[in-house]
């Protein structure tokens, strides 16, 4: 969506902006600086929400970045390769591919300072609310940043396992290492306790903010998970939590796939629960269409900027799309190119060697007219560094992305689409694997009819019959680039698979755990290391 966003929460006032920070878990005595006390603010929802914005505005710093790239180039669903040396970058994108990350990726590292400043934002705005007068107001926001510090902490405990409990603001103490356990019962009973005065209304006032139904689907996805995060099942609770989100009516499965994640997305596509509100302008950090699209893209879809052709699918997982009229084949570019009228080529002009600079005959220079085609498969001119050349045939291979739609009115590589991070058809999804898997439906009803409600949507046939296996193509049909590929390869016991055309072959099981950042083991010398770093 468009400026509406930010002049509702994002655009802050100045000295409120002093309340984020650029550090990682251990600065927590960070003073809040503020003209504002108790006595003249935060007495009106408008207040409250200003007051609130940096803990949002630090959820689009890094959810769409640093965050997504642990959660997807690590996985067969997404990949960045070297282009003649260009985005190798030391090879911190390959060793997320290959599973040869250490504890100085900069990945790593930047989306624990990322998740662990917004748990600190959290604790220092709720300690703000604290000093104001008790009241309607002051309970549904503090239960808000309840959620959204839940939220924070259940992304980094799925990504780090053993993580801090960060103590309450104002303490100098050194966190040490919570259990995997602890974190998740503390997710739990936070969500529960701020589930009550939460808003239960679905509308542009609460959309970015969470609500009830927010609170109830990120406990679907905790106890979707648990049987990964402390060993022990929890199938029927994650059906509940589903069905309260399926009896409330609030959401529904959107009419167009892509409606969800287009430029326009937001409080009116009713199928979102809870997305990340972006601008070009005015709330950066999605760019999606920048990491996705082939320079030449620019045409076809009217851009003001110049891709940066990077990110493209391994072919294996981009062969689960094979029913011709399923509309989510619509997210995806591959094969020869045309312009937005379906008609004109893309053509390239360049010459014999800058189509194939292997090219060795003496007409090198010859002018060639080159019809854009991208390729299924990759093929690396140097596979130990995923070099695929950067000539023309270089920069067309792999197939690209782009369900969040290229933004054309963009006037930077940012773009407008809100980051969807919890939507109905998930809760369906999960709620019929949750079945599969023997959870207790007292509403009796069948992971088949669930999966099925998706697969109508999608234009394609039902389904006769279901399995794990079966369902777990579907998710992956589905939730391509969502940033929740990674939990889910774990949670279906196939991380330690071999994919990336068999070029990732590592199946070392400590890797389902990032290590901790060595820069945050040196700065916080209670910390420990997770196992195998």
């Amino acid at each position: 969506m468009r400026i509406i966003r930010p002049s509702r929460f994002l655009a802050l006032p100045a000295a409120l902006a002093l309340l984020l920070t650029a550090a990682g878990c251990t600065d927590l005595d960070a003073p809040i600086e503020s003209e504002y006390t108790p006595s003249n603010f935060l007495t009106t929802p408008e207040q409250f929400i200003a007051a609130s914005g940096p803990v949002y505005s630090q959820m689009r710093g890094e959810v769409a970045k640093a965050y997504w790239n642990l959660q997807e180039l690590s996985t067969d669903e997404a990949v960045i390769v070297a282009r003649n040396g260009n985005y190798y970058d030391g090879a911190r994108y390959q060793q997320l591919s290959l599973h040869t990350w250490n504890p100085q990726n900069e990945f790593v590292r930047v989306a624990w300072e990322w998740g662990f400043s917004g748990i600190s934002t959290c604790n220092r705005t709720l300690a703000l609310f604290q000093n104001t007068a008790d009241g309607a107001f002051k309970t549904q926001f503090t239960a808000e940043l309840r959620t959204m510090r839940a939220l924070y902490y259940y992304l980094m405990m799925d990504a780090y396992g053993n993580i801090p409990l960060v103590p309450e603001f104002g303490s100098t103490a050194q966190p040490a290492n919570a259990t995997r356990q602890q974190v998740f019962e503390y997710i739990e009973q936070e969500l529960k306790a701020a589930l009550p005065n939460l808003s239960a209304e679905v509308s542009a006032q609460t959309y970015g903010r969470p609500t009830q139904s927010t609170a109830q689907a990120l406990l679907a996805k905790l106890y979707l998970n648990a049987e990964v995060y402390i060993g022990q099942p929890r199938y029927t609770e994650a059906i509940a939590a589903c069905n309260v989100l399926i009896k409330s009516r609030k959401h529904s499965l959107a009419a167009n796939y892509l409606d969800v994640f287009a430029v326009e997305n937001g409080p009116q596509v009713s199928e979102i629960i809870f997305a990340v509100p972006f601008d070009a302008n005015l709330a950066q950090g999605n760019m999606m269409s920048r990491f996705a699209l082939h320079q030449q893209m620019k045409d076809k879809f009217g851009l003001l900027f110049t891709p940066s052709n990077a990110s493209l699918t391994w072919p294996e997982f981009f062969a689960l799309y094979q029913e011709p009229t399923d509309t989510r084949n619509q997210q995806w570019l591959s094969g020869k190119q045309y312009l937005s009228d379906g008609r004109t080529p893309v053509l390239i002009s360049t010459t014999k060697k800058g189509l194939d600079s292997r090219y060795t005959g003496a007409d090198g220079n010859a002018a060639v007219s080159y019809h854009l085609e991208l390729s299924d498969r990759l093929t690396f001119r140097d596979a130990a560094k995923f070099d695929v050349g950067n000539d023309e045939l270089g920069k067309a291979q792999g197939t690209r992305n782009i369900k969040y739609y290229p933004d054309k009115s963009s006037t930077s590589r940012d773009q407008g689409n809100d980051l969807v991070l919890l939507r109905y058809a998930d809760v369906l999804l999960m709620k019929a694997e949750a079945l599969l898997r023997g959870g207790q439906d007292p509403d009796g009803a069948t992971a088949l009819s669930l999966v099925n409600q998706v697969r109508s949507r999608a234009q394609v046939p039902a389904f006769t019959s279901l399995n794990l296996n079966t369902l777990f193509e579907e998710r992956s049909r589905e939730m391509a680039w969502e940033g929740w590929r990674r939990t889910d390869l774990i949670r279906f016991g196939k991380w330690e698979a071999v994919w990336g055309q068999g070029m990732k072959t590592n199946a070392e099981t400590h890797r389902r755990l990032f290590p901790i950042p060595a820069t945050e083991l040196t700065l916080n010398t209670s910390l420990k290391q997770n196992p195998g770093y």
